[in-house]
């Protein structure tokens, strides 16, 4: 209980920094993804907080419920929401709405496989999955129209499900004691929830998870060097077949050529002449990935590192942040005129920097 209890409250410590560090630069600069991102650490922070208190003196209804709302369904969510609006000018859109089908397809598929669960809660199954299609569907055909707007449908998505699960939450009544741990790992498990509550969850997670990691890959791969081994296009006026085949084999190419291009990226790193957001964005993405995994660990019963990867993925997210000039151009002590580092720019990669060969996608990020 006392490692739980360090490593959770370190972590809702360094959550709560980094939160009020985004209300600041959100307060001087005004982009909408650091307010976001702040409700997705404030949210990590409470999270942790619940767990650390737990840890401290025991399970009780309201950590319970806090713990399953922030921790277990909000942050993920928000985290992937505020990616969605830093690259809501480019095309990341299509990789948004692969996110919320796939969010869908999971939560239909959780449904049908535990028929004896979720059995009573079938029309809302299907409604899940119909909402997530229309939206997936929705941000596509924006993102085809080069129109800037998707990232909204996005935040329909998130609040929406957010909203929901809040009512759903506070109407939810739970049997004695009010909480509900695996008697074998100790960790707090969902069992007390209504289903209609639970299946919401692989819809938040999922889209908002995989639209944080991928949004950070797609970042990191739009401002490195690159070394193109197989071209593709995403251009709209192109023949409907031809960019259908393109957007098909888009995921492929962005992969191989995003491996073929790291050591490209790493001398230029060494050398300082890379931009700061594929350092920052890699790192965020080994934060959104090491909760992740050791989460599916401790459903397999290895909880040994269950605590430990959630302070581990809010150090990574915490660097990424500050690495990046996007959301931190200056640091300061948040609410003060107390720089720690003063303020840095650095261009945007362009044709003579990243050289994209005719017809290959473009690197600026409005066109990517």
């Amino acid at each position: 209980m006392t490692f739980t209890f360090v490593v959770s409250t370190i972590t809702a410590l360094v959550s709560l920094v980094m939160f009020l560090a985004l209300v600041d630069q959100w307060s001087r600069r005004r982009h909408a993804f650091q307010a976001i991102w702040a409700l997705g650490m404030l949210f990590y922070a409470l999270g942790a907080g619940a767990e650390a208190l737990a840890a401290l003196a025991g399970w009780n209804d309201p950590l319970y419920r806090t713990w399953y709302l922030t921790g277990a369904m909000w942050t993920a969510a928000w985290l992937g929401l505020g990616s969605a609006f830093l690259l809501g000018r480019t095309r990341f859109g299509y990789a948004f709405a692969l996110c919320l089908f796939l969010a869908g397809l999971l939560t239909i598929a959780t449904f049908a496989k535990f028929p004896a669960i979720y059995g009573e809660v079938a029309s809302q199954a299907i409604l899940y999955f119909i909402v997530a299609g229309v939206l997936a569907v929705a941000v596509a055909v924006e993102t085809y129209f080069q129109n800037e707007r998707w990232p909204v449908l996005a935040g329909v998505a998130v609040v929406g499900a957010t909203i929901l699960s809040f009512i759903l939450m506070v109407t939810a009544s739970l049997p004695a004691p009010g909480w509900k741990v695996d008697p074998t790992t100790g960790a707090p498990v969902s069992d007390l929830f209504p289903p209609v509550l639970r299946l919401l969850t692989p819809f938040m997670n999922v889209t908002g998870g995989f639209a944080l990691i991928l949004g950070a890959l797609f970042s990191a791969y739009v401002f490195m060097p690159k070394r193109r081994v197989l071209a593709y296009s995403l251009d709209p006026t192109q023949p409907g077949e031809q960019f259908l085949f393109n957007l098909l084999i888009s995921p492929v190419a962005i992969t191989v050529n995003f491996l073929a291009s790291l050591p490209g990226a790493i001398r230029a790193l060494l050398s300082g002449r890379i931009h700061s957001r594929v350092p920052a964005t890699i790192l965020i993405a080994i934060g959104g990935f090491v909760p992740t995994f050791t989460d599916s660990l401790n459903r397999f019963g290895v909880i040994d590192f269950f605590s430990l990867g959630l302070l581990i993925g809010a150090v990574f997210i915490f660097a990424g942040f500050l690495v990046s000039i996007e959301i931190f151009r200056d640091l300061r002590i948040p609410f003060t005129d107390v720089v720690l580092r003063a303020a840095r720019t650095e261009r945007v990669p362009g044709p003579e920097t990243a050289g994209p060969p005719p017809g290959a996608e473009a690197d600026h990020p409005a066109q990517a």
